[in-house]
């Protein structure tokens, strides 16, 4: 798309599609994901906006900034619309693979971006939601701020750049967040570095007036920062997942999910046993295939690239519709809605090694 574009996509909604809406004021472009009835979850049409307009605004050089954001109160993006997923590979459509590969090629795009990207994170942001977030500069949480990458719940693994965002956490944290699928709010974004900044949700609106005055300099990422440091902080007190620290960092560094399982049934660290306890129980809902996959995933993706932790996925994602359990947990979970899958192994003792390694043969 040519950078003339960028003026018909100023001060109207995006003439790409519908659900995605574009503005410019004061050299900021403002792309809305616009789907607030479905928690702005994604599809193919939004993922291809997105980039078409990305691409426009990068060169042009009336654009100094871009501010990524959703409409409506309760999400910023909850993830992709895996309902239509499912029905293109019941259908033997192609709309599946189109969509991986090219929201993984947009969240590429925001990783590599030539200009700063602002991100509001309120309310849900899970899933492919984390994947356009975790490539922006600078990442706003807010009081409704729920953080997550829940694919295991649904048979999935953590996908959209999670291989390269979540094992950079410190610690064990990301193998526990990818593994468990667990959700945070605010106070634990900003201590696993998930998030750059805590705005109160009322201040959104002064935020976007004192956008509205930059006086613009030949460094816009210091100039956005100046004035995030005026409004928010970037540490709140109390980080729950900073208490349980000792403890995430031991069982999850166990060699195997089976191992995690049973040392959080069986064993206490720093008086987290009732925590413990709850997560193991929750992780034996989870799909067995899903969590080992992901646990291999996470590890391998510590000495990977971001080109190289997308090649990876990229890998895994071609076979599992076919081979993983994504099916069925979208049929228990968002289809028949039983909430009772019956996943391929019922438990973490019917699956063995080399069905997981062969995921990644190939590679």
């Amino acid at each position: 798309m040519p950078a003339q574009v960028s003026s018909l996509l100023g001060n109207a909604p995006s003439l790409l599609d519908s659900q995605v809406t574009s503005q410019v004021r004061n050299h900021i472009g403002y792309l809305t994901l616009d789907r607030p009835q479905g928690l702005n979850t994604l599809t193919l049409a939004m993922v291809r906006s997105l980039q078409g307009i990305l691409d426009a605004w990068a060169l042009d050089s009336h654009i100094q900034a871009v501010v990524l954001r959703g409409k409506g109160d309760k999400a910023f993006c909850a993830g992709g619309d895996i309902r239509a997923l499912y029905d293109s590979h019941l259908q033997g459509g192609s709309q599946h693979v189109n969509f991986f590969q090219e929201e993984y090629a947009l969240d590429l795009t925001l990783h590599h971006y030539r200009k700063p990207v602002l991100c509001v994170m309120h309310g849900y942001t899970l899933g492919g939601g984390m994947g356009l977030a975790q490539g922006c500069d600078l990442r706003i949480v807010t009081d409704s701020s729920r953080l997550g990458m829940p694919e295991v719940a649904i048979g999935y693994f953590p996908d959209v750049g999670a291989s390269y965002f979540l094992p950079r956490i410190p610690g064990e944290l990301g193998i526990y967040l990818g593994v468990s699928g667990v959700q945070i709010e605010a106070a634990d974004a900003l201590y696993c570095g998930l998030a750059d900044w805590y705005l109160p949700q009322h201040q959104l609106e002064m935020l976007e007036d004192r956008l509205d005055r930059i006086n613009w300099s030949d460094m816009p990422l210091k100039d956005l920062q100046n004035v995030l440091s005026k409004l928010g902080v970037q540490a709140l007190p109390d980080a729950p997942l900073d208490r349980l620290r000792p403890a995430i960092d031991h069982f999850f560094s166990q060699p195997n999910v089976g191992s995690m399982i049973e040392q959080l049934h069986q064993v206490t660290v720093a008086n987290s046993h009732k925590w413990a306890d709850g997560i193991a129980s929750l992780m034996e809902t989870r799909s067995p295939l899903a969590m080992a996959v992901t646990l291999e995933m996470l590890r391998r993706g510590r000495g990977l690239s971001i080109e190289g932790c997308f090649d990876m996925e990229q890998h895994l994602g071609q076979q599992w519709f076919e081979h993983g359990d994504l099916i069925e947990g979208i049929r228990a979970l968002l289809v028949d809605k039983d909430k009772l899958p019956k996943w391929r192994h019922r438990g973490m003792a019917e699956l063995k090694p080399e069905q997981v390694q062969r995921f990644f043969a190939g590679l």
